[in-house]
């Protein structure tokens, strides 16, 4: 695939998302940016969500996993939905009984405005690390097949990219996103499909081959209880799961903006539920497909490349395959991709301008308007630094370094939630970042002492303790009188 193919297929997804974006955007006013009016339709919510929770990380990362960690992913997976009937059946009732905007505004309602503030400045931290990671992927890739080519050096490529992320959304915010995840949604699994589909053709296997061939292959073994010390084992990946979901989903502004936007706490949480079991679904493809490249890459006698995150883009684009083969991958990365960094970056801006700035209580709705646009900009170049900042310190599988950063910027949030939905105890609040701030830095250190100690490996769980380590610091600042 040829430089000139991929700049074309890139333009002219670019085209059909700004045409979609520009439709359903260009009548929203604050309320529509930062909750979509709360008037979305609960299938049409499903649908974009499917593709929400499936970045370019996913596109990428989870195929080339498999030569490692073979389907191991999924013990996770299974710990997914289970978080997810969590937020659908006890969060989404509380956030929609407090009418918020942004989800920080119940810590300030539970605890005060240090609580508050604390819990949106680390949604804050691990979101745009978070982001940054997943647009990282869609760089690196086009930097490879693109922008080295022609001599453009690295910076040049991720401001380029966060440019068009911030032009599409920066009208629209909610209102644009659930259109144009639901774009995103469709192309990324159609390209999925089909990329199965012609590798499966290139290999020359008829369905019953792949199901053979993937089943004795030692790379799809999806469950490990072998040993407990294991990242694999499978309590561990599982219990991560829950955690992880509930954290990054259910306490997330960005995926929770959509999952409220819907009408009703029912419409949300049929919205959720049917997300779950698609989820599950597409992954296990996603798996399937990473076994099938590993084995086209074998049949073809390439080489196999310096990174696992590089093993879809070698055979879809350099691998001998159809033209529409790595056609259909450069659509998938970069619907999965630019979908994720734009509703990263919406709901950066939301809970930047109503929690840190408190513009939604401050100003009217032309100042705020213009402030929130103003934010909108700054988040943008801000996550373009991040997304450099990762072109010369990532060395890691891409999905790892999401669920590590994860795990420590998302615990203190947990902490704190499970605090104030399962409690009725007071804390001294202006103490809380203090306490935000230790919880990972003991996490940390837990987890080199185990593995000095015991050799025992604190893999993705690590959430888990990073939020009890939260729980039991605001035990410690309860006031007196409520002992």
């Amino acid at each position: 695939m040829t430089p000139a193919a991929v700049i074309a297929t890139v333009l002219g997804y670019i085209a059909v998302l700004f045409a979609v974006a520009w439709i359903s955007g260009r009548r929203a006013d604050n309320a529509g940016f930062f909750t979509g009016n709360r008037r979305t339709p609960w299938y049409m919510a499903a649908f974009a969500m499917i593709g929400a929770a499936i970045s370019g990380v996913t596109f990428i990362s989870v195929p080339g996993s498999v030569s490692v960690d073979a389907f191991s992913y999924m013990q996770m997976v299974l710990g997914f939905t289970v978080g997810q009937f969590i937020v659908a059946f006890v969060l989404i009732p509380l956030f929609y009984r407090l009418r918020v905007v942004s989800l920080y505004e119940y810590l300030d309602s539970r605890f005060g405005v240090a609580s508050h503030r604390t819990g949106a400045w680390f949604f804050f931290i691990s979101k745009i690390l978070g982001a940054a990671l997943r647009v990282y992927v869609v760089c690196a890739v086009l930097q490879l097949l693109v922008f080295d080519r022609f001599g453009f050096p690295f910076w040049s490529n991720a401001l380029i990219t966060m440019f068009f992320v911030w032009l599409y959304t920066q009208q629209g915010g909610v209102k644009s996103l659930i259109w144009t995840d639901s774009l995103k949604t469709f192309c990324l699994v159609a390209s999925l499909v089909l990329s199965i589909i012609y590798i499966m053709r290139s290999l020359d296997f008829t369905m019953a081959d792949t199901v053979r061939e993937v089943s004795a292959s030692p790379m799809s073994q999806i469950f490990f209880f072998d040993d407990p010390a294991s990242d694999r084992y499978f309590w561990k990946m599982f219990a991560a799961g829950i955690v992880l979901l509930v954290s990054m989903t259910g306490l997330d502004q960005d995926l929770m903006q959509r999952n409220m936007s819907c009408a009703t706490p029912r419409d949300s949480q049929k919205n959720i539920i049917l997300t779950a079991f698609s989820q599950m679904f597409v992954i296990f493809l996603f798996l399937v497909l990473g076994v099938l490249l590993y084995l086209y890459m074998d049949h073809a006698g390439l080489a196999m490349p310096e990174k696992t995150d590089q093993v879809f883009s070698l055979v879809a684009v350099e691998g001998g395959l159809p033209v529409i083969v790595g056609v259909l991958f450069v659509i998938g990365l970069i619907s999965s991709t630019y979908s994720a960094a734009g509703s990263a970056l919406t709901a950066l801006t939301t809970s930047f301008t109503v929690d840190i700035l408190e513009g939604t209580k401050r100003y009217g709705d032309e100042r705020l308007t213009r402030i929130r646009r103003g934010v909108h900009v700054a988040m943008a170049f801000g996550m373009a630094l991040v997304i450099l900042a990762f072109g010369y310190l990532a060395n890691d599988s891409v999905i790892n370094l999401v669920y590590k950063v994860a795990s420590y910027t998302y615990g203190p949030i947990l902490g704190m939630f499970i605090f104030g939905m399962f409690t009725r105890l007071k804390v001294r609040d202006r103490w809380m970042p203090l306490v935000a701030v230790a919880a990972p830095v003991l996490s940390a250190l837990l987890q080199w002492w185990a593995a000095r100690a015991w050799d025992y490996q604190i893999g993705f769980e690590l959430l888990i303790y990073n939020a009890l380590f939260t729980v039991l610091g605001m035990l410690l600042l309860v006031k007196c009188h409520d002992k």
